[in-house]
C-alpha cells in the first residue's frame, strides 16, 4: 500500500498490488497524515504584560505580545517601536522591524543597544519584544510598540494596528515582586507546620510503643507471678504425699 495523492476530500491510498483499488482514508488518518505532513504548525499565543522595572546596568526585557484572533488567517506583519523620555511630551520611533530588514535601530541613543528576542524566521510577527542591554537612567520613560499587520482573506487584505504602551522605570535595585515574598512567607509557614506535625505525630508513636511495652512487660510479669504460685502449690502436695 502507498500514498498515492491528496485529493481535496482528503488522502487517497492505493495497494500496490491492485493498482486500480483504492481507500479513502477514516477521519483520525486524515489528521494522521495530516500532522505529519504540515510543514509548520500553529503554536498557542498568549498575550502577557510586559515587566516595568528595569535595574541599572543590567539587560531588561520589554515585553510586547499581539496575538492573531484566528490562527488559520494568513498574516504578515512589521512592528515600529517609539519612545517617550521622562519630562517629555512626544514619542521619538526608535527602532523597526520587518521580516526582510529585520532590525534597524533608527535612535542614536538605542544604538547597540537593543536586541530583538520577538519571532524569528516567519512573516507573521506575534512575539515583537525586545532586549535593553546595559540600562541607564535615560531609557525611563514610556516605550510604544505599534504593530501592523496585514490579514489576507479570500480576495482581499484586512489590515489592522495594534498599540501597546510598557511604561519602564529604572532603579538601582530589583525590588522584589509581592507575589514571590508571599510564596516564600507561605513556604517557612508549611515548612513549621509540617515540623510540629512530625514531631506531633513522633511523640505519639513513642506513647503509644511505650504503653505497649508497659502492657506487656505487666503481662509478663502476671504469668510469671502465677506460674510461681503453681509451682510452690505444686511442691507443698508432694510433700503432703511424703
Amino acid at each position: 500500500m502507498k500514498l498515492t495523492h491528496v485529493c481535496q476530500g482528503g488522502w487517497s491510498l492505493q495497494l500496490e498490488s491492485h493498482p486500480s483499488a483504492s481507500v479513502t482514508c477514516t477521519s483520525w488518518a486524515k489528521a494522521a497524515f495530516s500532522c505529519r505532513e504540515m510543514s509548520s504548525c500553529w503554536a498557542g499565543c498568549v498575550e502577557v504584560d510586559s515587566h516595568t522595572e528595569a535595574v541599572f546596568g543590567m539587560t531588561f526585557k520589554i515585553l510586547c505580545i499581539s496575538c492573531k484572533k484566528r490562527s488559520e488567517t494568513s498574516a504578515e506583519a512589521y512592528t515600529e517601536w517609539y519612545f517617550r523620555e521622562k519630562g517629555t511630551e512626544t514619542f521619538t520611533r526608535i527602532l523597526r522591524y520587518d521580516p526582510d530588514a529585520l532590525l534597524e535601530v533608527v535612535d542614536e541613543r538605542f544604538q547597540d543597544l537593543v536586541v530583538w528576542n520577538g519571532s524569528k524566521n516567519t512573516r507573521d510577527l506575534q512575539d515583537l519584544s525586545i532586549f535593553l542591554t546595559n540600562v541607564t537612567y535615560a531609557q525611563a520613560g514610556e516605550y510604544l510598540c505599534r504593530v501592523d499587520r496585514n490579514l489576507t482573506f479570500d480576495g482581499y487584505v484586512y489590515n489592522i494596528v495594534i498599540n501597546k504602551t510598557i511604561h519602564v522605570e529604572v532603579v538601582d535595585k530589583a525590588n522584589r515582586d509581592m507575589a514571590s515574598i508571599v510564596s516564600e512567607i507561605m513556604m517557612y509557614v508549611l515548612i513549621v507546620v509540617l515540623t510540629i506535625w512530625l514531631v506531633a505525630e513522633m511523640i505519639y508513636c513513642y506513647k503509644k510503643i511505650a504503653a505497649a511495652t508497659e502492657a506487656a512487660a505487666q503481662e509478663n510479669a502476671s504469668e510469671y507471678l502465677a506460674i510461681t504460685s503453681e509451682s510452690k502449690e505444686n511442691c507443698a502436695g508432694v510433700q503432703v504425699a511424703e
